[in-house]
């Protein structure tokens, strides 16, 4: 299992370090392929204007969930890392509780099941219920990679300031990215 004290660094650092670790909540996940850090200094952070009641987590304790939902649709979940930054969780391979995720997705094929943050939550049954809880704890379990892992680093998507910052980590070659690198 990963510590709070994990967390307790740098956004950048510590979403470089993910790659390859397994995220299960209620046994269900997998290798995390794709993330993305944001810290209180980057425009495009929920964090960059202050704490508020939306992005309280972000400013808790490091090592917990902060969820929000995006378009009014998707839940995004993302794991704080020092105060005012976290770690967008935005891809990874599934491999615990297929049938599951499968039945929570509608049945799309393996590659789709968590190729994007909104697809993720769904496929894991992440909601807001998972703000704020400690990741150390059920209903998540993160385990420490037992490889390495070829990174690649590039722009995050989706967003329209801070768009060129390269703090988006990916397991290069993955077929169960989000989308390709550019």
């Amino acid at each position: 299992m990963l510590s709070p004290t994990f967390f307790d660094r740098p956004a950048p650092d510590v979403a470089r370090d993910l790659i390859g670790v397994t995220l299960l909540v209620d046994g269900v996940g997998g290798p995390l392929v794709e993330v993305e850090a944001y810290d209180q200094t980057d425009p495009a952070s929920h964090s960059f204007r202050g704490p508020t009641p939306r992005n309280a987590a972000m400013f808790g304790p490091p090592g917990h969930a902060y969820v929000y939902k995006i378009y009014g649709i998707h839940w995004c979940l993302n794991f704080v890392c020092q105060p005012g930054s976290a770690v967008l969780i935005r891809a990874l391979e599934p491999l615990h509780g297929l049938a599951e995720m499968q039945e929570r997705r509608g049945g799309m094929p393996e590659h789709q099941l968590c190729s994007g943050p909104g697809k993720l939550c769904q496929a894991l049954g992440v909601t807001i219920q998972h703000n704020g809880l400690s990741l150390d704890a059920t209903p998540f379990t993160l385990l420490p990679s037992d490889s390495s892992h070829d990174i690649a680093t590039g722009p995050r998507i989706g967003i329209t300031k801070g768009v060129d910052t390269p703090w988006r980590f990916v397991r290069r070659g993955s077929p169960f990215l989000s989308k390709p690198l550019r």
